[in-house]
């Protein structure tokens, strides 16, 4: 089990003349498809609105033989705010041998590389350099210094943005889900950036301890509220420190989130498979019943990751003539403990996930 949470942040925009790939940890844009895998796009199940894709993440398992990516959907309705039912995660997968089979099939598909790390137990990155030049990974970036964005290889191997996919790369697959071929035209899409990440225990140096004490103290002036200095993360599983009084907010999970997320208040996303999530506001008494078991294998789902309150001001639309916005306060994606997945399959596995809304969003604005 991973101790150390990883934290995304916003690591530049993605420009139009680089191509982003499967394995690319990004925001917004189009999914990326993993070869084999059918372009589908999906309707809100509460307003039949088309979803808008929020995050990609690449997230390979410790000794899994499987490409694994998983994509992040919602509907921009304010009417569909805050409900479970509005938002859409899925998780596709690939064995290298099938990859090397469609590349057999089109010499024109680039291989995909073969990454010397994984997101659990021994990796520490989402997107490490390949050793092979010519397939450029998005690059770890140092949190304190800023780093340029190195240009990405075109991609030649997966269906690509929406706007690139024509009529015949749309399908239904009959699974029963709100699934649609749609104009890509009528697909609303957020302007897309790339995500960097590090390890939170890295962030624990003596200089971000002392800013994240500052910032808490102006907190406790702002709320009126007494907390304990920052502690180092490497506690986590221990059990948290609550407030010694009520903030003024009266709600006492959403000031230790701010404590927990004060060492990087720009997060956008926290990564801990099998690990803990960070409550905003009170968990549901219910929580465990509330996770449902795999549909397709009956394993039980564990937290794999959780999408924070700094990415709702990221999230922009692509077309500057109109509104497109997103408002949660942190959703926590569950994913099938076994990663069960069929061989050959070409449609993606539905996870469950967890939205609470964000009790004071001025805050991260």
């Amino acid at each position: 089990m991973q101790e150390s949470p990883l934290i995304g942040v916003y690591d530049g925009p993605i420009e139009k003349k680089n191509s982003t790939y499967y394995y690319t940890n990004k925001i917004g844009g189009s999914q990326d498809l993993i070869p084999g895998i059918s372009a589908t796009y999906y309707r809100c199940a509460l307003c039949d609105g088309i979803l808008t894709h929020v995050v990609q993440i690449y997230c390979p398992l410790a000794a899994s033989p499987y490409h694994r990516t998983i994509n992040v959907f919602a509907c921009t309705n304010p009417q569909c705010y805050g409900k479970p039912e509005s938002w859409k995660v899925l998780r596709s997968q690939c064995l290298e041998s099938e990859m090397k089979d469609i590349n057999k099939d089109n010499q024109q598909v680039k291989q995909a590389p073969v990454f010397a790390t994984d997101w659990c137990d021994e990796a520490d990155d989402w997107g490490m350099e390949a050793e092979d030049s010519e397939a450029e990974i998005c690059p770890h970036t140092n949190l304190d210094t800023a780093q340029t964005v190195t240009e990405r290889q075109p991609d030649t191997q997966t269906a690509g943005p929406v706007d690139s996919i024509g009529l015949e790369g749309l399908c239904l697959n009959g699974s029963g889900d709100r699934e649609c071929a749609v104009a890509p035209t009528a697909v609303p899409t957020f302007q897309s950036f790339y995500i960097s990440v590090a390890e939170e225990t890295d962030l624990v140096g003596q200089n971000n301890v002392e800013h994240a004490n500052k910032l808490l103290k102006e907190y406790q002036e702002r709320e009126g509220v007494a907390v304990g200095e920052l502690e180092s993360c490497e506690g986590e599983g221990r059990g948290e420190k609550y407030e010694k009084a009520e903030p003024k907010h009266g709600d006492a999970f959403f000031s230790n989130f701010m404590k927990r997320i004060s060492l990087c208040p720009e997060q956008v996303l926290r990564y801990s498979w099998r690990g803990s999530p960070l409550f905003i506001c009170e968990r549901p008494s219910n929580i465990h019943q509330m996770e449902p078991p795999c549909a397709q294998c009956g394993s039980p789902r564990v937290f794999e990751f959780q999408l924070m309150p700094a990415l709702v001001s990221l999230l922009r639309s692509t077309d500057l003539s109109s509104e497109l916005v997103l408002e949660f306060g942190t959703v926590m994606v569950y994913t099938c403990r076994e990663s069960c997945w069929t061989s050959g399959s070409n449609t993606p596995v539905e996870e469950f996930l967890l939205v609470q809304a964000d009790p004071d969003q001025k805050l991260f604005k």
